[in-house]
């Protein structure tokens, strides 16, 4: 091969400007770094031990902010979908109701279906796939017995939701394992629970015993009560929990319901904490209704984990104030 020499040469870089680390502004400081676990310690010491960068700062802001909301005795509403009750969550947020840290609930349609199955037999979460090529997934006789006989006794006497009717239907019916359901738990402590259905979507959707007038006009009546909570967030905090579509796309719609009827959403905080990005969570709940005046958190990591983390950060922030852990029972009870 012949040699040939290159016309164009290595850029020289000579003369180049330089300047002093000291000087040169810097996004981490080792003031910032996170410092060795001491065992013996208190979760508040922990969570100051973490970095201050990061989603660390962000789930200490995000506890901050649920902590200063209760503390002003502004609403607080936890919407999620059905992976929180599948992932063994029912007895963190339950608390958090009994508490009254917790102002109302919103679920989407297979969260009441998880958790009736959990109040009626202590299990859920079938093999889907399993049972699928078989016709068996979704056919669990219990299930859509209990549900579309709660909704045909609240549709017959009217003025009642769905989140209501299955939640006190369970505690009439004295269910076995109420006491870890999100449902009989918001009916008994009058937490406001809405639930939000997309026809189609759910196994108790198949069943012959199916009236979509009745299931219809229930889940309708909950938007209402979802969009009168949501009227009340100026200050407070909407939390997503692991809805990808659903609870964001009501959330978004209720927000525009309760700015054309006049009331500020002013200085509100919204939250999503999923184990991946989603694109509606992130435009719909954190982006979009904040606007100029709010700030929107997101959390990254499994439920299991970073819920119980925040749910127990914020109880010690209350502890620490001396707040009644029951301040916010009933307090948005007959509001018009």
């Amino acid at each position: 091969m012949k040699d040939r020499k290159s016309p164009w040469r290595p850029l020289s870089f000579e003369g180049l400007n330089t300047y002093s680390l000291k000087d040169r502004p810097s996004k981490v400081q080792v003031e910032d770094f996170a410092r060795p676990w001491a065992p013996g310690g208190s979760l508040e010491g922990f969570l100051q031990s973490l970095p201050s960068i990061l989603a660390a700062d962000q789930f200490r802001e995000a506890a901050d902010a649920l902590a200063k909301a209760v503390q002003g005795g502004r609403t607080v509403i936890l919407g999620m979908g059905a992976h929180p009750i599948k992932v063994g969550l029912n007895p963190v947020i339950a608390d958090l109701m009994r508490r009254g840290v917790l102002s109302a609930l919103a679920l989407n349609g297979a969260g009441i279906i998880h958790d009736v199955e959990l109040a009626l037999a202590g299990k859920t979460s079938e093999d889907v796939g399993a049972h699928l090529c078989k016709g068996q997934f979704g056919a669990a006789r219990e299930t859509s017995q209990f549900i579309h006989g709660a909704v045909a006794a609240a549709h017959a006497h009217g003025g009642v939701g769905l989140g209501e009717a299955v939640g006190r239907a369970l505690v009439e019916g004295e269910a076995p394992f109420a006491h870890m359901s999100l449902l009989a738990t918001a009916w008994a402590e009058e937490v406001p629970v809405s639930v939000h259905v997309a026809f189609g979507t759910d196994i108790i959707h198949m069943s012959p015993a199916m009236d979509g007038a009745a299931m219809g006009a229930l889940t309708h009546h909950d938007f209402r009560l979802f969009c009168r909570m949501v009227s009340l967030l100026n200050e407070g905090v909407y939390m997503n929990l692991g809805s990808a579509v659903v609870l964001p796309e009501v959330f978004l719609k209720a927000v525009s319901v309760v700015h054309n009827l006049g009331h500020s959403l002013e200085s509100i905080t919204t939250l999503n904490m999923d184990f991946q990005r989603h694109y509606r969570p992130q435009v719909n709940v954190i982006q979009r209704p904040t606007g100029a005046s709010g700030r929107g958190i997101t959390l990254i990591g499994h439920h299991e984990i970073m819920f119980p983390l925040l749910a127990a950060a914020v109880l010690e922030k209350l502890e620490k104030m001396g707040i009644s852990q029951r301040l916010n029972r009933g307090s948005h009870k007959g509001r018009n």
